[in-house]
């Protein structure tokens, strides 16, 4: 395969020494930035941003105008990190220079027509709305028979990445089985073959016994920050009952689900007074035709923010190089955020 195949095709890049693949995708570095102008001030209170090209009916980067949507909107990303038609191309020079094209789907999911509305602020009946979204979409990616594998996430905030402040958040669905889930379903697979159980069914049980770690629940979720946290205030979500994707889940697990979402989330902005940056994302079972029966539903919240909105904790130094390090006990963190007010500080005078 050419070098210029490479260069303009999505691939997967094989890193020998850590023996795991590095996603590469040339094509979009012409994808439009909107996140280094997000600020508190500059959309509080602006429900439509007429500059905004996720806003309804403005146009997009990309050409296509949106609908003038009313709810939840979804579309394929205008500037995807991967597409559903590439060629195949792969080089391996000595088992060194490997790599491998990738097809996938991505979409954007718009979670509110508001421009100001996050999902600590949107009522529970739109965050459902959200949550519905989310599953359908599982179920019809995984329709596609060469999809094996959905990521559902949100990037909030500049500081994670977000290219624009309207709330919105992304799924990627691949060819593959990325590092994290990958290594996420060798962990079930063992746990079951050797304990025939599931390994966050039991994990679940012993947080809920200690109360030591626990966030917020509710009857179908509870919110822990986990024992092995690696991030600040890093949240583990884990469904209690067990299931292994989203749509699995009764209607009123669904509620659960919209009312646990705006728990966290409300904690997160109370802590320090802003809308607070984070990565979050669901890991459900692969979509490859298999049951997974040892596959348990959860999220994981990254956020970077230490001990306030100005002072940040990335993985950097040692943590890049060696292993992740912390000051914040799990258990502290946990405990600064189950105290946190259920209510956000935007809405304790009763106006939004």
């Amino acid at each position: 395969m050419s070098d210029s195949a490479l260069q303009n095709t999505p691939h997967r890049r094989f890193n020998p020494l850590t023996r795991e693949w590095v996603l590469v995708s040339p094509h979009r570095t012409q994808r439009p930035w909107q996140g280094k102008v997000e600020g508190i001030a500059a959309i509080a209170n602006m429900q439509f941003d007429p500059g905004c090209y996720l806003c309804p009916g403005n146009q997009r980067a990309g050409g296509a105008r949106n609908p003038k949507y009313t709810n939840t909107f979804v579309f394929d990303n205008d500037y995807a990190a991967l597409l559903p038609d590439v060629p195949q191309v792969s080089a391996n020079d000595a088992d060194l220079l490997v790599a491998n094209s990738e097809a996938g789907i991505c979409r954007v999911v718009c979670f509110s027509p508001r421009h100001d509305l996050t999902i600590p602020l949107m009522p529970s009946a739109d965050v459902r709305q959200v949550v519905d979204v989310w599953s359908q979409q599982f179920q019809e990616l995984e329709s596609h028979p060469w999809i094996r594998h959905i990521q559902i996430f949100e990037n909030r905030g500049a500081l994670m990445g977000a290219s624009n402040p309207h709330p919105h958040g992304q799924i990627w669905s691949t060819d593959f089985l990325p590092n994290l889930p990958s290594r996420e379903l060798s962990a079930f697979e063992d746990y079951a073959s050797a304990k025939r159980s599931c390994l966050l069914c039991d994990y679940l049980r012993l947080e809920l016994e200690k109360n030591e770690r626990v966030v917020c629940r509710n009857d179908g979720f509870v919110a822990v920050v986990p024992y092995w946290a690696e991030w600040p205030f890093e949240v583990l979500l884990l469904s209690k009952r067990h299931v292994a994707a989203m749509h699995e889940l009764a209607s009123d697990e669904r509620d659960l689900l919209a009312d646990i979402l705006k728990q966290i989330t409300v904690r997160y902005d109370n802590l320090f007074q802003t809308s607070f940056p984070y990565s979050m994302g669901f890991h459900q079972r692969p979509a490859d035709g298999a049951a997974h029966a040892e596959w348990h539903l959860h999220a994981h919240y990254y956020p970077p923010l230490l001990r306030s909105a100005t002072v940040r904790k990335f993985m950097v130094g040692y943590e890049m190089l060696g292993m992740p390090q912390r000051d914040i006990t799990p258990e502290s963190a946990a405990k600064c955020l189950a105290d946190l007010p259920a209510i956000h500080y935007q809405l304790r005078d009763g106006t939004p």
